[in-house]
């Protein structure tokens, strides 16, 4: 049977309903979201609209453009639960209560499509048991889809089947999840919280009793547990305090009593003193970032400013902020590499260091314990954990950077040895969990198996590290390299410090333009770095007009507006995709492209004003082209308005919060396409070259720029002028 997703319904308008409903509007599908009928409201949809508007006032946002809100419509479980019979996917994200979810399943059987997905997005409770009593047909369009919150942000959707979910459900779902939804897909076993939050609070429950038996600060512990082990800058108790202390305590109890077998996750769920912290912090509502009150506060200081104090957690007062000092840290931190940094805290014996060794080894300990009960290799624990939050690399990942003998060696001696089958695979002569070639994972450890299996490698991707060392690199330099991505396709990739734009970037795509107009039919622009480009050094063009240095100036100005032009009527096409950071020139490059692929997560816009230049590389030009011309083309029309929008979106220096909204903006088109998945972005990237050229492409005609005339420019001079004072 083929599957479509046209239409969704959610159940439950709770934080994660909500945002799940919003991440579907983000990806274009229409959706309604539904919640129960208040007992105390003659208006039937007050639940509902309290929870969506919760959800439109988040930071950082669920939406990705304020327009994409009309793809949600809002209803009641009494009136509206009709929706449910017209969905393709019904996703339910209620109360994590067992009679209430099989009651609600029982009335989407009666009354659901035939090949309508159901899914549970409950982290506590067996999937199994949800469908329990449920007819065949919907078992077998029955799965859980555990989201992380905010679905918008974190990458990771746990798939977990049952043994009578079909197994063509399982293939489109994970194929939705990852091309249309932008995830990445961990397909997981019906085990208690699953695999991203088994981990979580396998690891911090340990990590709370150890840090309050050693007397440990709440700045201590998040100057060490964040970017310094690999992990967010949310580290340990910034974390607690966005996901909220209660919903971390709710996930903590329920998660106890469905381990009885987890003797290592039992002894630190039930440890005396995190319990009585975190039911101090109950009691006195001091639920985290909800509440503006956890294990951080915000305060003004005496000159106004905001500053965020830290609680002691002996005394459970709010404290001025420290900064902790440690020699191991300062050993460690200018260190290149998350396992040679690591090295550095693990060789060392201060009190960070001793946290840090702790936590490692620890985690190695609960993730190897816990295989293959959750999953048969380490990689779902891995993926899970980078997906799910936003680490570096997962536990096995970095025990295969430490080298796995010798870390199991120092377990021992720490006191947390690795599971046995650990000791098995060395035994075994089997040394990584991973089997990799040229430096890339080909395989992972099979523990029921005892031997590596093969890791699938998607067919048919555009990954830059095929391309390295493989003769496909045409020319290079040290700011930009020009490969060879194959079916006539070249690829331009930047790679100076924030991809700044500079000489050798012009150079290398300047001779690639060359080159593709004799041997290509077309050229992609795009890296799979974090950011597309920061634009061109501004403190060398702030210095530069300081000295006077005008002709060195204008000869770059020139360079980067004779490049953007030259792309925009270049005869071939020219595909630009932008992820991350795409700001000033990074942003005028994208605006001359033939097409822009961008990713959906791309920040983009001009920001020169703000650092007090002009944007030079032809992007103001751009702007009038997209807002004021098409406006000025009716007869009559009154241009001011629309002058004052261009005029304020360069003077302010706005930045698109997503590729969503910077076509709002203007700075995408409507025929730039949007890929949620930012892995894919060069393989539809390249895809949008050939089908451009397969379709005859040619370039636009040369467009002139309409002259809004004498009183508009003093308009804007009045508006300069007021900006200014």
């Amino acid at each position: 049977m083929k599957y479509n997703i046209h239409r969704a319904v959610v159940i439950g308008s709770g934080t994660m309903g909500a945002a799940i409903a919003a991440h579907l509007a983000n990806v274009g599908i229409p959706v309604v979201l539904l919640d129960i009928v208040p007992k105390d409201s003659d208006d039937k949809n007050k639940i509902v609209k309290e929870g969506w508007e919760r959800c439109l006032k988040a930071k950082p946002a669920n939406l990705m453009a304020d327009g994409l809100k009309t793809l949600v419509k809002l209803g009641n479980l009494e009136d509206d639960f009709g929706a449910v019979a017209e969905a393709d996917w019904v996703c339910e994200a209620i109360v994590e209560n067992l009679k209430i979810k099989r009651d609600l399943m029982a009335r989407i059987d009666e009354i659901r499509k035939p090949n309508a997905i159901v899914s549970t997005n409950t982290s506590g409770i067996p999937v199994k048991d949800i469908a329990e009593g449920r007819s065949k047909g919907f078992k077998q369009h029955f799965l859980g889809t555990h989201f992380f919150n905010p679905p918008r942000y974190l990458k990771l959707l746990e798939i977990i089947p049952t043994a009578d979910t079909s197994k063509e459900v399982v293939e489109f779902f994970v194929r939705f999840g990852e091309f249309t939804l932008g995830k990445g897909i961990v397909l997981c076993k019906d085990t208690p919280n699953f695999i991203g939050n088994r981990v979580a609070f396998g690891t911090g429950a340990f990590a709370l009793d150890f840090i309050l038996n050693n007397d440990y600060t709440v700045d201590e512990v998040d100057s060490l547990t964040g970017p310094l082990m690999g992990r967010p800058k949310t580290a340990t108790f910034r974390l607690i305090d966005l996901v909220g202390v209660d919903v971390w305590d709710h996930v903590g109890k329920n998660l106890a009593p469905l381990i009885p077998h987890d003797k290592l996750g039992q002894k630190y769920l039930a440890a005396e003193k995190p319990r009585k912290l975190m039911d101090a912090l109950l009691e006195r509502q001091w639920l985290g970032n909800k509440t503006k009150v956890g294990f951080y506060k915000e305060v003004r200081g005496e000159d106004g400013k905001k500053e965020f104090w830290s609680l002691d957690l002996n005394t459970l007062e709010h404290v001025p902020a420290g900064k902790p000092r440690f020699d191991s840290v300062k050993a460690a931190k200018d260190v290149e590499g998350l396992g040679d940094r690591l090295k550095v805290m693990l060789g060392a014996d201060d009190k960070a260091a001793k946290l840090v060794k702790a936590l490692t080894y620890q985690g190695f300990q609960y993730v190897s314990s816990i295989i293959p009960e959750v999953a048969d290799t380490a990689k779902p624990i891995d993926d899970a954990i980078r997906w799910g939050f936003m680490h570096e690399a997962g536990p096995f990942e970095i025990w295969d950077m430490l080298g796995v003998r010798e870390t199991v060696k120092q377990m021992k001696k720490e006191g947390y040895p690795a599971a046995k089958w650990v000791d098995e695979m060395l035994k075994n002569g089997v040394e990584s969990f991973y089997q990799y070639k040229n430096g890339d994972k080909v395989g992972a450890y099979d523990v029921a198996k005892k031997k590596y299996v093969k890791l699938k490698q998607p067919e048919g991707f555009v990954f830059l590290k095929d391309f390295r060392g493989a003769k496909k690199e045409i020319v290079s330099n040290a700011g930009a390299t020009m490969f060879d991505i194959g079916d006539g396709v070249a690829l331009v990739e930047f790679h100076t410090k924030m991809n700044a734009l500079d000489d050798d970037i012009f150079n290398i795509t300047s001779e690639a333009l060359d080159r593709v107009e004799k041997d290509f039919d077309g050229l992609v622009i795009g890296s799979e770095a974090d950011n597309f480009s920061a634009g061109a050094n501004l403190f060398m063009v702030v210095v530069a007009a300081q000295q006077g240095m005008w002709d060195q100036l204008e000869g770059a100005v020139r360079k980067l507006q004779g490049l953007n032009m030259r792309m925009r009527y270049f005869p071939k096409p020219v595909v630009v995709a932008p992820a991350g950071l795409a700001l000033g020139g990074g942003c005028e490059v994208t605006m001359h492209a033939s097409r822009v692929v961008a990713a959906a997560e791309t920040y983009i816009g001009l920001v020169e004003l703000g650092a007090g230049v002009i944007p030079a590389g032809a992007g103001t030009k751009e702007i009038m082209r997209r807002i004021v011309n098409p406006a000025m083309r009716t007869d009559g029309a009154e241009v001011f308005p629309f002058l004052q929008r261009a005029f304020l979106q360069i003077g302010q220096a706005k930045v698109a919060a997503s590729a969503e909204e910077a076509r709002s903006m203007g700075i995408l088109s409507p025929q730039d396409r949007i890929v949620p998945n930012r892995e894919h972005l060069l393989t539809e990237a390249k895809r949008e070259v050939l089908h451009m050229s397969a379709s005859g492409y040619r370039p636009p005609a040369p467009e002139l720029i309409y002259a809004a005339g004498r009183d508009m420019y003093g308009a804007m001079k009045i508006g300069a002028w007021s900006f200014k004072e």
